[in-house]
């Protein structure tokens, strides 16, 4: 299997001082990768390394040649400020294309198609005129993840993706990650569901005191 990400001796933090050390371990093209541990595990900052937004304090982490450029789709933690942004779903979903797009003022015949796929692949696409903040919390989730894949991405990341969601929305989201995942889709995941998580990982790294990275049996 090829390796899209691999981390080694790796420790994570915001600064020299307060380090967090990381299991090594690898994400194969195709896994589903959860991530799980307490509060100040580094869960969230492991997910920004992998994104480029943050540098780990030491060891190595290294990506799939053009992993880095437009490769990865990142969902990050909605807080309330996001959750009220004036735009469209359609506009939204297209500035999943904000990096590859750089200083043109449109966006290109083939970002649009991409748009359009991403939203119908997450059965969204009737809701592209809507403006956002008057969606569910559910159709909300699912217009990000749609901004995440526009553009083909190789590898999603997704911070807490069902955190203030309903128990029904909860469940319908994380089926909707398994048909992504199943489609051949490379997945890692921040969560608090350990539960749900281990069900529906092909792997799990835990951060914390018990910090280990284990993969599941594919044939088993």
């Amino acid at each position: 299997m090829t390796n899209l990400v691999e981390c080694r001796d790796l420790r994570l933090g915001y600064g020299s001082n307060a380090t967090i050390p990381c299991p090594d371990f690898a994400v194969e093209a195709g896994d589903y990768l959860c991530v799980v541990g307490p509060n100040g595990a580094g869960k969230t900052t492991l997910l920004k390394c992998m994104a480029g937004l943050l540098k780990p304090v030491s060891g190595a982490l290294s990506l799939a040649p053009g992993l880095a450029s437009g490769g990865i789709g990142y969902l990050p933690q909605q807080g309330p400020h996001q959750r009220d942004f004036p735009a469209s779903v359609r506009e939204v979903v297209q500035s999943g294309c904000q990096a590859r797009r750089g200083w043109r003022p449109f966006y290109s015949r083939e970002e649009r198609r991409s748009a359009d796929e991403a939203m119908e692949r997450l059965c969204i696409g009737a809701l592209a005129k809507r403006c956002y903040r008057e969606l569910s919390g559910g159709q909300r989730q699912r217009v990000l993840l749609a901004r995440a894949l526009c553009g083909g991405c190789r590898l999603l990341l997704l911070d807490e993706p069902t955190t203030g969601l309903d128990p029904d929305a909860i469940v319908e989201f994380y089926g909707l990650l398994r048909g992504i995942n199943a489609s051949g889709q490379t997945i890692a995941m921040v969560t608090h569901d350990r539960s749900r998580a281990l069900a529906a990982a092909s792997c799990v790294l835990t951060l914390g005191p018990d910090a280990s990275f284990a993969r599941k049996d594919r044939h088993g």
